[in-house]
């Protein structure tokens, strides 16, 4: 490996050049027109030009960043997060074309990606699912049937979904008829696969997640876990680790039950298991992430080790060096993700960035993929930059992460710094007394 290509932009083509330039590797940023003025585009080595701002003609278009590859003479290919990156025929056609694909086999990808598909190899593998129906439902009548067989409340989800696309919690025949064509309507035309299935609806529940690392000799190890339980709208805004809420036994469960997940399918490179997890610690498989999460810096923090050089090193066939013992948390962190949206009404809310000065502190970490002037166009996800934060225990991260977004200046367009400031300081959450029900509780408790 000696070039690698970022089939991605802003702030994760941004972090995955500089563990590249730190290992020697030259790097290929590919971009589209409403991208060309952004700071991923000048770090790179060699940048080139895929197409106009919309993603399927730029980021999602295969061709175009296989040509870009082909042009600049990349042998390898990382595809960040989101966009190409869960993409098993992506995957596919660089293995055809002979360039490395740093993630997991296309065979892997599909198989994970298929939210039931994922369900039997798990429940087969021993790992706890959610109570469930994985069999075809065509018509709202048959989810309704399969409902009333598990009891409501129930989880209508999308089989290839992601992101909290095509998922809606119902609680009566009535709910779930009115969500179910909707749902599957939405599902084709973001994943081009309307294929839906039930599962018994955990109430309250806790997001938990396990990073795991596995190379090609057998090696399966796991990185401790995240809390991912502040959401809106099905996704995450604030991350930390370690839990809050789990004991050390639960948490050697759930880490084990994450390494069998990733034995089960032969997983190699850096891959995400994800659970949800009752009021009692019972915690059930939601999905595998085959691919870098957006808060893997809060494991990085915890840990000290490099993620995006973890993914090299795997897709260079080598062993790891690293040991189960090794991996510890050595401090606590959080990771608060700055968004260009309306803090009320969680929409975003694109514009000219006036004024942008992230905090300059020991102990904060700032990835980003902006600069002052910099137009936040409505073609791509809002994020704009992630503040991780850490410290020596839960208490002291949470003190600095307030300090550190009260010294955040960003003018121009709306942006979620004061609703991420109310969490750090909402008593709850300082108690550890939160789960992905935080942010309606708060809303409905403002009204």
């Amino acid at each position: 490996m000696r070039k690698v290509l970022i089939a991605n932009r802003g702030e994760i083509a941004r972090r995955i050049i500089r563990t590249c330039r730190a290992q020697g590797l030259a790097t290929v940023a590919v971009y589209s027109e409403a991208d060309k003025d952004l700071p991923f585009v000048r770090e790179a080595d060699e940048a080139v030009h895929i197409g106009p701002p919309p993603v399927p003609q730029s980021y999602l278009n295969m061709e175009a960043i296989l040509a870009a590859a082909k042009a600049t003479g990349a042998d390898a290919i990382h595809p960040g997060y989101g966009l190409l990156s869960e993409n098993a025929a992506f995957a596919k056609r660089c293995r055809e074309e002979g360039m490395t694909f740093i993630g997991p086999s296309p065979e892997v990808i599909a198989q994970m990606g298929d939210k039931v598909t994922a369900r039997k190899i798990m429940r087969d593998a021993g790992v706890p699912i959610v109570p469930g129906f994985e069999g075809q439902m065509e018509t709202a009548d048959e989810a309704v049937e399969r409902a009333n067989e598990m009891g409501y409340p129930v989880m209508l989800k999308a089989s290839a979904g992601g992101g909290g696309i095509g998922m809606q919690v119902c609680h009566s025949d009535a709910e779930l008829r009115q969500a179910f064509q909707s749902a599957k309507g939405r599902a084709k035309a973001y994943f081009g696969n309307d294929t839906m299935f039930l599962e018994k609806y955990v109430q309250n529940p806790h997001h938990i997640e396990v990073q795991i690392v596995a190379d090609e000799h057998g090696n399966v190890l796991h990185l401790l876990e995240r809390e991912c339980s502040i959401q809106r709208r099905h996704q995450k805004v604030l991350e930390e680790s370690p839990s809050p809420f789990l004991d050390a036994d639960t948490l050697e469960k759930i880490c084990q039950a994450a390494v069998a997940a990733a034995r089960a399918v032969d997983y190699t490179g850096v891959g995400t298991v994800e659970f949800i997890m009752d009021d009692r610690k019972n915690f059930f498989f939601l999905e595998m992430n085959t691919r870098l999460q957006v808060e893997h810096p809060v494991t990085e923090e915890m840990t000290g080790l490099d993620l995006v050089a973890l993914q090299l090193d795997v897709a260079r066939h080598q062993p790891l060096t690293l040991q189960q013992s090794d991996v510890k948390a050595l401090r606590h962190a959080i990771e608060l993700r700055v968004y260009a949206e309306d803090p009320v009404t969680f929409l975003p809310s694109p514009g000219k960035i006036e004024q942008y000065q992230p905090p300059k502190m020991e102990h904060v970490r700032i990835d980003d993929g902006v600069e002052r002037g910099t137009q936040v166009t409505p073609f791509y996800d809002p994020m704009i930059a992630k503040v991780i934060v850490s410290g020596a225990d839960r208490k002291e991260t949470i003190e600095r992460a307030v300090e550190a977004m009260q010294a955040f200046t960003l003018t121009g367009i709306k942006n979620n710094i004061p609703f991420l400031l109310e969490v750090l300081q909402d008593e709850r959450f300082q108690q550890g007394m939160y789960t992905t029900q935080f942010v309606q509780d708060r809303k409905k408790q403002s009204q």
